[in-house]
């Protein structure tokens, strides 16, 4: 058996149905991990109209291309997936049962199969088979709810909460979860995989917080919601911010002394007071730039960083030192995450363009099959 990948999940394979969103970047992350991921791409794309070259969730994958509403796209992927250890899809329940590739039809191929579904509402529950997004699945979670101003409405944080925290990662762990539990016994199984379930779950500190009443249960007024004066993000006199994060009495103590207003802050533990020390806290870092902020704590425990943007991220010191972000085939981006010390992962390919590597896969996989189909065949483009 030929192996892709350098990481610990080396001669693991994977074949992804294709979609978008969270299904994708939780197979980018096992490939990251050195699975061989065998993306399986339908002509015409998935629909968002982003340009394969730069859709970086596909990186470290290899694709093959299969039309599964032709009479012999779904044999096809059922002989990828007679060779698979991990399958994930992302379709609306039901549609993969009707498309001859639900589980039981892939499991009856390959007993020890891991079939990972990855949806927002889950596979069953009266919204089962709705339409959602990601903010829709944090709204009805309560994960929404809590972020943003007291006096504002919530504010939306992009969609890593919800597909990626609460969807990609939960999918990830249940799948490796489950191959543990097949290679032991023999047996796989389905990953329901819900995105409203992962959101929920990542709450629970929260929730316990709401039992014992330290946190009220609405936003902008606790302690880890920007209610907090010394947890929370200011600006700078450039139009800047920088985020503080100085919870506990020593790093608080230290915070106060550098940002020069030990002498007329208020009492920290009095959230009546709060208001009076959030404005000389505000007051105070509107005199100097984020670079001049960045500076005087530098090498502190005083818990303040700058709020960089996304393209300012790459080249902080320490990001950098670590090698956080890596740039390959030109394109700068995240390095594969978490790091092992004796298996890393590692980038070895750019992302992958639908049915670039059909010739590639069918051998190392022994799946003829694939090459025989002239709809799988990519073009001399698609090749290189």
């Amino acid at each position: 058996m030929a192996v892709t990948g350098t990481g610990p999940l080396a001669g693991v394979r994977v074949v992804e149905l294709a979609g978008i969103g969270p299904g994708p970047f939780a197979a980018m992350l096992l490939a990251d991990l050195g699975a061989d991921v065998v993306r399986v791409d339908r002509p015409g794309g998935p629909g968002l109209g982003v340009d394969p070259a730069h859709d970086l969730t596909n990186r470290n994958k290899r694709s093959v291309l299969i039309d599964l509403k032709a009479p012999e796209g779904p044999g096809l992927v059922l002989d990828l997936v007679e060779r698979a250890d991990i399958l994930i899809e992302g379709y609306r329940p039901g549609v993969a049962e009707r498309l001859g590739v639900g589980p039981e039809v892939c499991m009856g191929r390959n007993p020890a199969l891991v079939y990972g579904r990855m949806t927002g509402w889950g596979q069953d529950g009266p919204l089962a088979a709705r339409a959602g997004h990601d903010i829709a699945y944090i709204a009805v979670t309560g994960t929404l709810g809590m972020i943003g101003d007291a006096t504002g409405g919530p504010v939306v944080p992009a969609n890593l909460v919800g597909d990626y925290a609460g969807g990609s990662l939960y999918l990830v762990i249940g799948v490796l979860a489950a191959l543990q539990h097949a290679r032991a016994q023999g047996a796989g199984q389905v990953v329901d995989a819900a995105i409203v379930d992962g959101s929920a779950h990542l709450a629970t500190m929260i929730h316990a917080m709401v039992a014992a009443g330290g946190w009220q249960d609405r936003r902008g007024v606790n302690l880890l919601d920007g209610g907090c004066p010394f947890y929370g993000t200011y600006e700078t006199s450039d139009g800047q911010y920088m985020a503080v994060g100085a919870l506990e009495q020593r790093f608080y103590d230290e915070f106060v002394r550098l940002l020069g207003i030990q002498d007329v802050a208020p009492a920290r533990n009095d959230p009546a007071a709060w208001p009076q020390l959030r404005t000389a806290v505000a007051d105070r870092f509107r005199t100097r730039t984020r670079e001049e902020w960045t500076a005087l704590f530098e090498g502190s425990d005083a818990c303040v960083a700058p709020v960089l943007s996304l393209t300012e991220a790459p080249r902080h010191p320490h990001l950098a030192a670590r090698a956080t972000f890596t740039a390959y085939d030109g394109v700068t981006q995240p390095a594969p995450a978490p790091r092992f010390s004796a298996t890393p992962g590692s980038i070895r390919r750019p992302p992958a363009l639908p049915g670039a590597h059909t010739a590639d896969v069918a051998r190392d996989w022994d799946v003829p099959s694939l090459t025989a189909d002239p709809t799988t065949t990519p073009t001399p483009a698609q090749e290189a």
